[in-house]
């Protein structure tokens, strides 16, 4: 399934209603579905402003005496009258009433989580630097990677163009017949104007910020088609490309922005025809990792770790069969995937065959042709928020933080494709879309090194996700997919609480455990 084809589908409401049981609600074959009680472990404070302020509903009291701990709570709603809004203080009790139970246990641990966030890409670090005043950038940025915003603590980068580049390029361009085996023409330029400050800027507000990048295609002159568009790698390229990967890894260390991840093709069974792109097959893939990239990166940038696939879901099979070959497999931490095929359980297969290696969820990009915010709100929540943490996740990135009110800037690829925010190049501000909230739910909460443990997966169509964080604290994800209203009950090992959620949607809660 292409990104235009996934667009109409959720357009249409058909995505959803097409499959449902694994799409929406993609089963980590992990853990089984409990009452929908919510059990937490005490109050923190959180200085975090409210998006949008409302009024919260009424809670439910709950049999028993109260414990002295509280839980806090941020709420969206389908409706947006709540928007990362955050509630008042919900306390525990003694017990729990019968009813709709989610039941965190701590003392069962999944995956450590790197982070969550969006690519900037070409064209989202453009308009930042260039479509944005000094203070409205400045906003934007701690909106998006300040803690006081939602503190993005992941993102992914174009290694040369993209389809969301206003030009087409790579590190080591040629004209036509002339090639450059020992690199001598190598240069990082085109990403020093405003990718690179962009991330720095970054970093500076997220110190904790983990970086992946991703090529769309080596120089033209090494693949069949000599030309950045279409083809695969030459033969003889094999070793240059995976020189031209590791420069390019020691080039961003030094200009102050280690790759922690890296793949080696972005959608490598996809050749577009308007922007770059390549074939790779799995064997090409393996050969890489095993004699080029793989042993070359491990010497240019031994902390830069090795990323299969970072394509669709449905191509698990090419994951599985990279991962099969133990001399590729040795230099590849993990798999990444994308949400424009198959359903996110995929990602499940691959963590149960080898569950010493990585999984992330890469690339999603929203489309203004799905209007309904609700429905993308659930969209989110159900596949790319709690089920891809539930299917072992250890970071989940959208695709660009920002583009334009033309859905760009691009050269090629999508035609209404839609960032996390908005800017209006016109006026120099920028609006904030449904993506920046989904992703809020978690990127605000859930700190780099927690961990994932046991709550449970759905009740009465109220889904959850909870996580350990370093500090002590709790962070639990529910979202409610009916139009209903429901009153879960969240139980923990110290008492017990609960809310009124409304239909279509999203609640986080956090707490501290007693110690």
């Amino acid at each position: 399934m292409t990104k235009s084809q996934r667009f109409g589908l959720v357009a249409m409401g058909l995505l959803a209603a097409s499959s449902a049981s694994a799409l929406l609600y993609g089963a980590s074959n992990d853990e089984t579905a409990a009452g929908l009680v919510i059990v937490v472990q005490g109050a923190v404070s959180n200085a975090l402003p409210a998006i949008l302020p409302a009024p919260a509903p009424t809670p439910t009291a709950l049999a028993g005496s109260q414990t002295g701990l509280v839980a806090q709570a941020w709420l969206t709603t389908g409706d947006q009258q709540s928007l990362l809004a955050p509630q008042p203080p919900i306390p525990f009790y003694n017990g729990t009433d019968a009813g709709n139970v989610i039941v965190v246990d701590p003392s069962v641990r999944y995956q450590k989580i790197e982070g969550f966030g969006a690519s900037i890409t070409d064209a989202s670090a453009y308009l930042i630097q260039h479509a944005l005043g000094p203070t409205q950038r400045a906003a934007l940025m701690n909106d998006l990677f300040g803690a006081g915003g939602n503190h993005f603590g992941m993102t992914r980068l174009t290694l040369g163009a993209s389809d969301f580049s206003r030009t087409h390029y790579s590190y080591d361009d040629l004209p036509a017949g002339q090639t450059d085996p020992a690199l001598a023409q190598f240069s990082i330029a085109p990403a020093t104007t405003d990718v690179l400050p962009t991330v720095r800027a970054a970093k500076a507000l997220n110190p904790d910020l983990v970086v992946m990048g991703t090529p769309w295609s080596p120089p033209g002159w090494m693949k069949t088609s000599g030309s950045l568009i279409g083809g695969t790698l030459r033969d003889d390229s094999f070793h240059v490309f995976g020189a031209y990967l590791a420069k390019t890894a020691q080039a961003y260390a030094a200009a102050g922005v280690p790759l922690d991840y890296m793949s080696i093709q972005n959608e490598p069974a996809f050749a577009p025809t308007d922007y770059p792109g390549m074939l790779l097959s799995p064997d090409q893939r393996a050969a890489l990792f095993a004699d080029h990239v793989g042993p070359q990166l491990a010497d240019a940038s031994p902390q830069t770790k090795l990323l299969e696939l970072d394509h669709n879901w449905d191509l698990n099979p090419q994951a599985l069969q990279v991962l099969a070959n133990a001399r590729a497999a040795q230099y590849v931490s993990g798999s990444a995937f994308h949400c424009y095929g198959g359903d996110v359980s995929q990602q499940s297969i691959v963590h149960n065959q080898y569950p010493l290696k990585d999984v992330f969820f890469t690339e999603c990009v929203g489309s203004a042709t799905a209007i309904n915010w609700a429905s993308n709100l659930g969209y989110d929540m159900q596949n790319l928020i709690i089920d891809t943490t539930r299917n072992w996740a250890r970071g989940v990135t959208f695709f660009n933080v920002a583009l334009d009110t033309t859905f760009g800037p691009h050269k090629g690829g999508c035609l209404a494709c839609t960032g996390i925010v908005t800017v209006e190049p016109i006026t120099g501000t920028y609006s904030r879309n449904v993506q920046y909230y989904s992703l809020g739910h978690l990127s605000r909460f859930v700190q780099r090194g927690a961990v994932r443990i046991a709550s449970t997966e759905r009740v009465d169509n109220v889904l959850s996700v909870a996580f350990a964080n370093p500090d002590g604290t709790v962070a639990l994800l529910a979202y409610n997919a009916d139009s209903a209203d429901h009153d879960p009950i969240i139980s923990t090992p110290y008492g017990a609480f609960t809310f009124h959620l409304k239909g279509q949607s999203a609640v986080t809660f956090k707490w501290r455990a007693p110690s």
